[in-house]
């Protein structure tokens, strides 16, 4: 299979292409530095991988590398956590993930042969926020700045079944791998500083990166998937939890609590990332017989900490 990727040197785009070339399938990597993408998959070992540059806002001659292939995944999107939110920093992602997948869907209707299939990046956020509630692929959408992009991005991506691909909306939850949000607290814990945050009643709807990446191949071989898919462990736990076992995994305390006001201070909008959350549950994946590697938080950290 001829899977063309954006966002591929990202935590799970890396892990992706590396599955794709193990997996004997041709990935067509699209990226901003391709100098960068070569160094991480040289060609000596990655004889199967093909690196084009493209400019993710401005369609192409790049375009012309999507001919051919079998499907697209979309991963494409700038960092949400890194902050505070400015002005500048909120049209940054949202114009790299709304109008990025606009131009992707105007290169893929230039093509012949199209794609059959489309996976898409979205997120969580979808939902919105919410201490109590449970949701799932069939329920309604949020209001917040975060809900809002999602809806924008998702729509953008569901041109593609105009086109007449399949789509996949994968609505990730937060990514556990060595690097992205546990490289942060990490060296808290480590150093015995790691504490509750907030109410620590907040939901944390985690998936380990390498259960992600097996769940978009899973969607990119599935013809019966279509449509909304979380991309979240079946047992997320709340920011209490998490502390408890991250410290227990480590071995360290976790005595010292972080007041809800100082990362509001700190952080101003974007402290919604750490002191709220929703509690996501992946119903889809569960009904179309995906079986997760990494179910429950304490075997994902000892595999990642390992």
């Amino acid at each position: 299979m001829k899977v063309a990727v954006t966002g591929g040197t990202g935590l799970v785009g890396v892990r992706l292409i590396e599955t794709l070339h193990r997996l004997g399938d041709r990935p067509v990597l699209l990226t901003r530095d391709p100098e960068r993408a070569q160094r991480l998959f040289p060609a000596p070992f990655f004889p199967n991988v093909t690196v084009v540059g493209y400019n993710p806002l401005q369609l192409g001659d790049w375009a012309q590398a999507l001919a051919g292939c079998d499907a697209v995944v979309n991963l494409a999107g700038a960092p949400i956590a890194d902050i505070p939110w400015s002005t500048a920093r909120k049209q940054a992602i949202r114009d790299s993930r709304v109008q990025g997948t606009e131009v992707l869907m105007a290169a893929i209707a230039q093509v012949n042969p199209r794609p059959k299939v489309l996976v898409s990046g979205s997120a969580i956020g979808y939902y919105g926020v919410n201490p109590v509630k449970e949701f799932d692929e069939y329920s309604f959408p949020g209001e917040d700045f975060l809900a809002t992009v999602c809806k924008d991005w998702e729509r953008a991506a569901d041109r593609a079944s105009d086109l007449g691909l399949r789509v996949v909306k994968l609505r990730t939850g937060l990514v556990l791998g060595y690097g992205g949000v546990l490289s942060r607290l990490l060296p808290l814990f480590q150093n015995g500083l790691g504490g509750v945050v907030g109410s620590g009643r907040q939901w944390f709807s985690w998936i380990h990166r390498d259960d992600l990446v097996n769940l978009i191949v899973f969607a990119l071989t599935s013809d019966r998937l279509l449509g909304a898919l979380n991309g979240t462990a079946p047992q997320p736990v709340t920011n209490r939890e998490l502390t408890q076992t991250l410290a227990q995994v480590l071995q360290k305390p976790a005595f010292l609590p972080v007041p809800a006001i100082a990362l509001q201070v700190l952080y101003g909008e974007a402290a919604i990332l750490v002191l709220n959350g929703q509690k996501v549950l992946p119903k889809k994946a569960l009904q179309n017989g995906f079986r997760f590697a990494y179910p429950e938080l304490p075997m994902a950290l000892r595999q990642i900490l390992s």
